[in-house]
């Protein structure tokens, strides 16, 4: 950042910002501010409250689902009057619904905060679009306000993602005006952690520059578990597979899940880009039915009965995360097992203190971390399987 640009930014740090959404990501947006000395309320978006966020309860507090569980007292004021107030507000919601309902679920809570804007407000986008799907904001924006984008307010794109190879120095933002370069909007990005070095480019080529980076990062992904499901002929993979790709889990190969369906559904036609988007979506919701086969496969050789099984999928998901298709895909998971094993459990590496019963125990860990747990759980001295949910679905007998 250049000397000016930074000096500029702390002009203006009197000027009040909101973050809108009591997500993960939200709340790293607002800290990361707010500890740099800027005037910051974060806005839960189900509790209709704007949370005063001080410096102080930032660093008591590193991550919301910290802050949520040890529900301090807070300053707070009216969500209309700290959006009103707010130079920049970043749009940053949990989204729960899937498929068609996507759209409207954000609509919906995009009306909530534009209700109450005012002039000369400049609204960051930070949810995944697809191609041209800033366009529809933008619209829906101006005809709920009044206001022109551009001139009375203005617009960014700034597309958050949880994955940390994709968490790049050179991250674009895109701008609804090309020839408008907001150098206090440049400061408080570049304050982010993961957006260091941003640039600020038109909304469309920053459009284009995610979908290349989501695709380049999971079409290979998507062509490994691909390729690792044709061992099923030699009945387990060789040492080579489980070597390379032991440590590749589902909890990473689904982080892209909802920018992959929002960027299929901005596409029209059959052209080879809608078949490279919807075949890597489908190799990756795939695998679970790919992991109950490599199961079924496991029980069989072990000589072990599904009615005399329980199964407990240790898996560890951020229940605050904006985008909720990794929580789907768990209860996609846990039901497809429940049609084959009927006894089937949820459970976080952190509380996988397992006891013995009068069935058989097999333990799904679902990221390298739930992994590392179950290593260091007390197991009682319980012999159970445990199946690593990577590429080649590996199971170890734990004795």
């Amino acid at each position: 950042m250049r000397g000016g640009e930074f000096s500029l930014s702390l002009d203006k740090s009197s000027e009040p910002v909101v973050v809108y959404g009591l997500s993960t990501e939200g709340y790293k947006i607002a800290s990361a501010i707010a500890i740099r000395g800027h005037k910051v309320s974060l806005i839960d978006e189900s509790a209709r409250m704007a949370i005063m966020l001080k410096p102080e309860i930032t660093k008591t507090y590193p991550t919301v689902s910290s802050l949520l569980e040890d529900e301090p007292l807070l300053e707070l004021q009216p969500v209309d009057v700290a959006i009103k107030m707010a130079s920049y507000v970043f749009f940053s919601p949990k989204v729960r619904k899937t498929g068609q309902d996507v759209r409207a679920d954000i609509s919906s809570k995009l009306r909530d905060v534009v209700r109450s804007i005012s002039p000369g407000t400049s609204i960051v986008f930070t949810l995944p679009t697809g191609v041209g799907g800033n366009t529809e904001n933008i619209a829906l924006i101006e005809h709920l306000t009044g206001y022109v984008i551009g001139r009375d307010i203005y617009y960014y794109y700034m597309p958050i993602t949880s994955v940390s190879e994709l968490s790049q120095s050179d991250l674009l933002v895109g701008s609804s005006s090309s020839n408008k370069k907001d150098l206090h909007l440049l400061g408080l990005i570049q304050d982010l952690p993961e957006t260091e070095g941003s640039n600020i480019v038109d909304i469309y080529s920053a459009e284009l520059a995610h979908v290349i980076r989501i695709l380049e990062h999971y079409t290979g992904l998507a062509s490994t578990l691909e390729v690792c499901k044709q061992t099923h002929s030699s009945g387990f993979p060789s040492q080579v597979l489980q070597n390379k790709y032991g440590d590749l889990y589902i909890d990473e190969i689904s982080n892209g899940l909802y920018d992959l369906r929002v960027v299929a559904s901005s596409l029209s036609g059959a052209g080879p880009l809608a078949y490279l988007v919807n075949g890597t979506i489908k190799g990756i919701e795939g695998y679970v039915k790919h992991l109950i086969d490599r199961l079924r496969l496991v029980l069989k050789m072990a000589e072990l009965k599904a009615s005399r099984t329980r199964v407990i999928i240790a898996w560890t998901l951020d229940q605050n995360e904006m985008k909720g298709d990794k929580i789907e895909l768990f209860s996609t998971m846990e039901s497809r097992l429940k049609d084959y094993i009927g006894d089937v459990e949820r459970r976080p590496g952190t509380s996988l203190d397992i006891y013995p019963t009068d069935k058989n125990t097999v333990v799904i860990a679902c990221s390298k971390d739930d992994f590392g747990a179950i290593s260091k759980t007390n197991n009682h001295n319980l012999d159970m399987i445990i199946m690593k949910a990577n590429p080649v679905c590996e199971a170890m007998v734990n004795e």
